[in-house]
């Protein structure tokens, strides 16, 4: 059987939960030094996945900045950048976004509805797979874990975030908590509404960085993840 890929889940919130303000700038709640080790992570990765929603809102490139450690990458056998990974599942994405025009190869994961829109729009830029009628994120690990995908980081938004932690497929969550208060109830969360598994965390470790708390816990049960870092 093809093992899935180590889901390590990437998110920095504000002290009341929050992932960003309600303006239509981003709101930046990391730290220079944040900002540095999310491209550490970034770099220790096979592949970093995002959901439609912050493709569009944010616009982000989602690169691995410091040449040194793409380089280090390229001395390893590996891509200089990670493998960037879509999921839509209506295929709304403009062909436009910085995330198709960045960095190494693309992949979108989308419904059989969302393919039919996204396999002209995106072709020259991404590789488009059809899930079915649903994003299926136990099939998405199954695939990415059959492309040789070690090593998953899932960098939001919302919606993304709150289907790997309620579906139990999450091996490490990383929270950066930022000393801000955002407070806009039209801002959006870390997590939605959802079925979560009921039971504790185990907090792994703590690291301060500058203003910045870094809490690193593992969603399994004891037991239950495949590995653990």
């Amino acid at each position: 059987m093809t093992q899935r890929p180590y889901v390590l889940l990437s998110v920095a919130v504000s002290i009341d939960g929050y992932i960003d303000d309600a303006t239509p700038q981003r709101l930046k709640l990391s730290n220079a030094a944040d900002f540095d080790r999310v491209d550490q992570v970034r770099a220790q990765s096979d592949a970093i996945l995002i959901g439609a929603e912050t493709l569009r809102r944010d616009n982000p490139r989602l690169l691995v900045n410091s040449a040194d450690r793409r380089a280090a990458r390229v001395a390893a056998g590996k891509p200089g950048y990670p493998l960037k990974i879509a999921v839509s599942a209506r295929g709304d994405l403009d062909p436009e976004l910085n995330f198709w025009h960045h960095g190494g190869d693309k992949l979108v994961y989308t419904t059989q509805a969302g393919a039919s829109k996204l396999g002209d729009r995106l072709a020259g830029l991404a590789e488009v797979v059809a899930l079915g009628d649903d994003i299926d994120l136990g099939a998405l690990l199954d695939d990415l874990g059959r492309r040789g995908i070690a090593r998953l980081m899932v960098e939001g938004g919302t919606r993304i975030l709150t289907q790997f932690l309620a579906a139990e497929l999450a091996d490490e969550l990383q929270l950066a908590v930022a000393p801000i208060i955002v407070g806009h109830a039209a801002a959006p969360r870390f997590l939605g509404p959802a079925a979560y598994p009921q039971h504790r965390m185990r907090l792994a470790e703590v690291t301060r960085i500058g203003d910045v708390a870094l809490l690193r816990y593992l969603p399994r049960q004891s037991g239950d993840a495949a590995h653990e870092c």
